[in-house]
């Protein structure tokens, strides 16, 4: 008996009650698998779902067949109606990232000709590699494109065509797949074969946010992040900002202008620095002048510093010159 996939009905469903079909000890916990169920198991590049069974913690949930396995932190008794509640927060982020992914490969695929070979949900950025070179300072325009597709509130089409109808879908990425297959359409931006949950419309992805394109086998991988990830990492990058602005004495916005500006004074003021450090190695070394052999100790050197008061000293005593710098506590360098 196949589980019913209650997480596909509503990907919005939090809270169900099932049978308990069966109940295995397992490595880890307890195997449960019941009559049907809103936990979502691993797949497609999206995480399983967790949260409680009766109670009992489910640990991770996985697919084999048609049963869809839940891994227990305790036993239920099989016969029994239990209820279920999935962790709703982590669930509805991955929908985020899930339709906000299909959006910008959409995008991609239209533009470039790209197919996406790789896609892995983390806490904090989504990950997607593809086959194609997707230049990096075309970033920002693509980002806004997909945008445009969230302001929209565009309702999101899932269904499973026939296997008479499904070879005129024009789904992206098109493979022979083992029929069902099931069809996830964005109208305008993306159709996809796809196994995940998504949102229902685009307005709840909230907000798609693109960190990055860079070379990855011979294509590209692109790092960003929707909704309330994306959020969290603007608010976090809007906290550095501000505290380096307080430090600069400059609004957020033009800390990179004021880091610029500090760094070009920086660079400034170590040539000074060198300039002077080497006027001190030859007064230094010139009160070793004749000495043959020398021991020198001088504090606060790095290996350059290091080496070249050895040279002036080396220049001026006529002998070998050893110069040490550092610490009893914290050890030395030395030439």
């Amino acid at each position: 008996m196949a589980t019913r996939k209650l997480y596909y009905e509503d990907p919005h469903r939090q809270c169900f009650a099932a049978r308990v079909l069966s109940c295995c000890p397992a490595d880890k916990g307890w195997e449960v698998i019941l009559d049907e169920t809103c936990f979502y198991p691993e797949g497609g590049g999206q995480a399983a779902d967790t949260g409680t069974l009766g109670g009992v913690r489910v640990l991770d949930t996985r697919e084999r067949g048609e049963d869809i396995v839940h891994l227990c932190a305790g036993p239920l008794t099989p016969g029994s109606r239990v209820p279920g509640q999935i962790d709703w927060e982590p669930r509805f982020r991955r929908m985020q990232q899930h339709s906000g992914e299909h959006i910008v490969s959409g995008i991609l695929h239209r533009r470039y000709g790209v197919s996406n070979t790789g896609f892995h949900m983390g806490a904090a950025r989504t990950v997607i590699d593809f086959d194609g070179v997707i230049p990096s300072e075309a970033l920002p325009d693509i980002e806004q494109e997909a945008n445009r597709a969230v302001w929209q509130n565009i309702p999101l089409h899932i269904w499973c065509p026939s296997p008479e109808e499904l070879p005129a879908v024009p789904y992206r990425s098109k493979k022979a797949l083992p029929w069902p297959v099931r069809i996830v359409e964005i109208p305008g931006f993306d159709i996809c074969a796809c196994c995940g949950t998504h949102v229902t419309a685009t307005g709840e992805i909230g907000l798609i946010k693109l960190y990055s394109s860079v070379p990855f086998r011979g294509g590209s991988r692109i790092e960003m992040a929707c909704g309330s990830q994306a959020l969290d990492y603007l608010n976090q990058v809007l906290l550095e900002s501000t505290k380096a602005g307080h430090l600069f004495s400059v609004p957020a916005e033009q800390v990179g202008c004021a880091a610029e500006s500090f760094s070009a004074q920086l660079a400034a003021q170590k040539y000074r620095v060198v300039e002077l450090q080497r006027k001190l190695f030859r007064l230094t070394a010139k009160e070793y002048a004749g000495q043959c052999s020398v021991l020198h100790f001088e504090p606060g050197l790095d290996s350059t510093g290091i080496r070249e008061l050895t040279d002036c000293i080396t220049q001026q005593c006529g002998g070998t010159a050893a110069v040490f710098s550092g610490t009893d506590s914290e050890g030395y360098g030395y030439c």
